[in-house]
């Protein structure tokens, strides 16, 4: 099977998680799909190169932004789930579970970022790009960064909606996706 059937294997189980979304344009699941597409291109245009040339220095940059993309995704979810607390309030189709929270997270790695999981997914886009920076991996990057961009400025949109001044406030206290930076 080529690249090209890969990529439509591997968009079947992103669809499946992501009908609900794909219906509403309006979500950020819609824009989240995307960014998942991206990073899936990027990983079959790469893949073969995961392991040459171990201690170049893409290699070595690559494997910082997984392992720190890694580290991001399992604190988020780790305190996502802490927090959760079902509620009718939270009655969104288009969310997973563990991101239908009804109260405002703002430890562990949320103390410093608003979108750790979106901010892992770039990071993680960013390091699969580096394992072979050419052109085509490059603008995928690039790409997954306009729909990871999209995704978080529509869930800014929802969280708003949600959780009012409270994270207007937490806004102003925390940055978007880099800690200390972005």
């Amino acid at each position: 099977m080529g690249i090209l059937g890969w990529f439509g294997a591997g968009s079947i189980p992103l669809i499946i998680l992501s009908w609900r979304a794909l219906k509403d344009p309006q979500s950020h699941g819609f824009y989240r799909f995307f960014l998942w597409e991206a990073i899936l291109g990027l990983f079959l245009l790469n893949y073969s190169h995961w392991f040459f040339n171990p201690f170049a220095w893409n290699q070595l940059l690559s494997w910082l932004f997984l392992f720190f993309s890694l580290y991001l995704v399992l604190d988020a979810v780790w305190q996502l789930r802490k927090a959760r607390k079902p509620d009718e309030q939270r009655n969104d189709p288009t969310l997973y579970t563990f991101e239908a929270t009804t109260a405002l997270v703002e430890k562990g790695v949320f103390r410093y970022i608003r979108h750790p999981m979106y901010s892992s997914l770039l990071f993680l886009a960013w390091g699969i790009a580096l394992k072979d920076p050419g052109i085509y991996p490059l603008l995928l990057a690039l790409l997954a960064g306009l729909c990871g961009w999209l995704t978080c400025r529509q869930e800014e949109k929802e969280d708003i909606a949600f959780f009012g001044k409270a994270y207007l406030d937490y806004k102003q206290r925390t940055k978007w996706l880099i800690p200390f930076v972005l």
